[in-house]
């Protein structure tokens, strides 16, 4: 009887997973690198899709530019939250105004958007490069919520009964 249980859930674990899916503006093939490769290196003109946490909110006069902490993103493209394994940092920036109210520190956030370049900023005293995306799409995921998973065992401390000792 256990053994059928636990085949089922593996299987039903499987098929949602299988069900797992990219928000519309999110999907599509993009190269497997990270802020951190790009920086090394020079990627100009190279099609995106970071994620990761906002560090920085700063509107401008035509547009808003995020300094982002970046993460590895799931396979619905949500940043992994909680993670302490960064990808490096970025900046994107997009037409529009975004409220730093909303978009405020350590939100996840996902974008796509082509690198057009690098700019070198200050972290404390460490001199930063920084590689620039212009957005297509700016991709605010809602907050995660703390979820408590409490399991009732029916059959409680099976190892307290007289015959254990």
């Amino acid at each position: 009887m256990k053994t059928f249980a636990l085949t089922a859930a593996v299987l039903a674990g499987l098929l949602l997973a299988g069900c797992v899916t990219q928000p519309a503006p999110l999907q599509g093939d993009y190269p497997a690198i990270t802020p951190e490769d790009a920086a090394a290196g020079d990627l100009t003109g190279t099609m995106v899709r970071w994620g990761g946490r906002v560090v920085e909110v700063e509107p401008q006069a035509d547009r808003t530019c995020f300094t982002m902490l970046s993460t590895r993103l799931d396979a619905s493209g949500r940043p992994y939250g909680g993670s302490d394994a960064t990808g490096g940092r970025f900046l994107a920036c997009r037409i529009g105004f975004y409220d730093p109210a909303v978009f405020e520190e350590n939100r996840e956030v996902t974008f796509t958007g082509r690198i057009d370049g690098y700019e070198t900023r200050r972290i404390g005293e460490y001199d930063y490069r920084f590689p620039h995306v212009t957005a297509d799409v700016v991709y605010l995921w809602p907050e995660r919520e703390d979820v408590r998973v409490i399991v009732h065992d029916p059959y409680p401390y099976p190892w307290h009964g007289w015959w254990w000792w």
